[in-house]
C-alpha cells in the first residue's frame, strides 16, 4: 500500500455495530455468508426464525463492513450489499459502521480484496491450528494508509470503471462459450437426425449394464483407488484426479458386479448431473460410487466413441433424459427406461465416419476453449493488478 498516505487505525474509522434484534419465530430472515478470497458478501439462505438456534441476532445494514472471524485470514470480508439490508448474522461475523466523514465505504470494500489487507488480517488472527480466529482488538488496532476523502472517491471511481470493463469482457467470453456449446449441440442433433439407420433399444447395443452397489463407499485416508461420484463425471470427461479414494479391499467390494474396462461408458443416473457420461480410458482404474453406472458397448455392433457421441447428443440428453428428470428436486434415471431408449444403429463404417466428423468439430471447439482459458487466466489476474496499483497510489 502507498507509503505516501497517512496511516490510521481501523478502530478510528470503524465502529462495531451492536444492533441486535429479537427473532420472531414466524418471520422469514435472510442469513449472510462471506466468501473467501474477496469473492463477496452473499445470501446464505432464507429461514424462519423458529429454525434459527437462537432468539436474537445482529441485524446488518447496507454499506456496513463485515468480516468473518474464522476466515478473515483467507480474505472473507466486504460490504453488506443493498439486497442484504436487514439480514441477520451471528457473532462470528462482526459488523462495523464506517465513519463516512473520514472513510469512503467503497474504498474499504475494494481495499479488503487486496493481498496486503488479507496479510494484515492474518496478523490480527490468533489461536492454534484449526482454531485460528480474528481478534477484534488486534483488527481494530491495525493501521491502513488513508488518503483524503476526495482522493478515496477518485480511486474508487477509477477502480469501478476498470472493473466494469473486466466484467464486460468476462461476459463476452461467457457468451462465446455458450455459443460454442450451442453450436456443438446443434451440429450433433443435425448429424443424428439426418441418419437413415435402424432404431434399436439401447440395451441391444450393450454387452453389459452395470449399476453401482447403492451403498456408501468406505473412503480411506491414504487410499489409492479413485471411487467415481457424479461430480467426477463431465460431459465426455472423467476427472479421476479429484475423486475421493478407497483402499484395495473396498475397490474389490465395489467392483464385484464388474470392473471398469477400457471403452466402457460411465453414466450419471441421479442428481443434478443426470446424463453426464464419459469413456473409460486404458489408464483408468476406479470403482463406482453412488449415482453412477456403467454401460459396456457391444463392440461387434457399435463403436464406443459413436455410442458416447449419441448419448451426449440432444436426441438422448434433451429428448429422453431431460423429460424424465423434469419436475424432480433430485432427477433420477430409471435403468428400465434407459434400456429402452431408442438408439440409432448405422453400419460400423457410417459410425466411423460420424465419429471422425464429430472428433474434428470437437478438436476445433477445444482449440477455441483453450484460447478462452488463456484469456480467463489473464482476466483473473487483471483485477488484483488493478487493486495493487490503486492502493499503491499509482492509479
Amino acid at each position: 500500500m502507498s507509503a505516501a498516505w497517512p496511516t490510521i487505525a481501523l478502530g478510528d474509522v470503524l465502529r462495531r455495530s451492536e444492533h441486535i434484534i429479537p427473532l420472531d419465530p414466524e418471520e422469514t430472515y435472510k442469513e449472510v455468508t462471506v466468501r473467501i478470497n474477496g469473492k463477496g458478501v452473499v445470501e446464505r439462505r432464507q429461514v424462519q426464525g423458529v429454525e434459527i438456534a437462537a432468539d436474537r441476532r445482529y441485524r446488518a445494514k447496507s454499506g456496513q463492513f463485515i468480516i468473518s472471524r474464522i476466515d478473515a485470514r483467507h480474505g472473507a470480508s466486504g460490504l453488506i450489499p443493498d439486497d442484504l439490508d436487514g439480514a441477520v448474522v451471528t457473532n462470528d461475523f462482526p459488523l462495523f459502521d464506517v465513519a463516512k466523514d473520514r472513510l469512503d465505504a467503497a474504498f474499504l470494500g475494494w481495499m479488503s480484496k487486496t493481498a496486503s489487507f488479507v496479510e494484515l488480517c492474518k496478523r490480527a488472527s490468533e489461536g492454534t491450528t484449526n482454531r485460528v480466529r480474528l481478534s477484534e482488538v488486534r483488527f481494530k488496532a491495525l493501521n491502513i494508509p488513508l488518503p483524503p476523502l476526495d482522493e478515496q472517491r477518485r480511486i474508487v471511481a477509477r477502480i469501478e470503471e476498470l472493473a466494469a470493463k473486466v466484467a464486460e469482457t468476462r461476459g463476452l467470453r461467457s457468451s462465446a462459450l455458450d455459443e460454442l456449446a450451442a453450436l456443438r449441440s446443434t451440429q450433433s442433433r443435425k448429424v443424428f437426425e439426418s441418419l437413415r439407420a435402424t432404431t434399436v433399444p439401447l440395451e441391444m447395443v450393450c454387452s453389459a449394464i452395470i449399476d453401482n452397489l447403492h451403498s456408501n463407499p468406505i473412503y480411506a485416508e491414504g487410499g489409492t483407488v479413485p471411487c467415481i461420484r457424479s461430480s467426477d463425471v463431465g460431459f465426455g470427461v472423467l476427472d479421476l484426479a479429484n475423486a475421493r479414494r478407497t483402499d484395495e479391499a473396498e475397490y474389490r467390494r465395489r467392483t464385484v458386479r464388474g470392473q471398469p474396462q477400457t471403452d466402457d461408458i460411465v453414466l450419471v443416473r441421479e442428481g443434478g448431473g443426470t446424463g453426464k457420461c464419459a469413456l473409460v480410458l486404458p489408464e483408468h482404474r476406479f470403482s463406482l460410487g453412488q449415482r453412477v453406472m456403467m454401460l459396456r458397448p457391444d463392440q461387434d455392433k457399435v463403436l464406443p466413441k459413436f455410442f458416447l457421441y449419441q448419448l451426449l447428443s440432444p436426441i438422448i440428453q434433451v429428448d429422453h433424459i431431460q423429460p424424465l428428470s423434469k419436475g424432480s428436486a433430485s432427477p433420477h434415471l430409471n435403468i428400465g427406461s434407459l434400456r429402452q431408449f431408442p438408439f440409432l444403429l448405422p453400419s460400423v463404417g457410417e459410425q466411423a465416419q460420424i465419429v471422425e466428423n464429430l472428433d474434428a468439430l470437437q478438436a476445433k471447439l477445444d482449440a477455441v476453449k483453450a484460447l478462452q482459458a488463456e484469456t480467463a487466466a489473464e482476466l483473473n489476474a487483471m483485477l488484483p493488478a488493478i487493486l495493487d496499483k490503486a492502493f499503491k497510489g499509482e492509479l
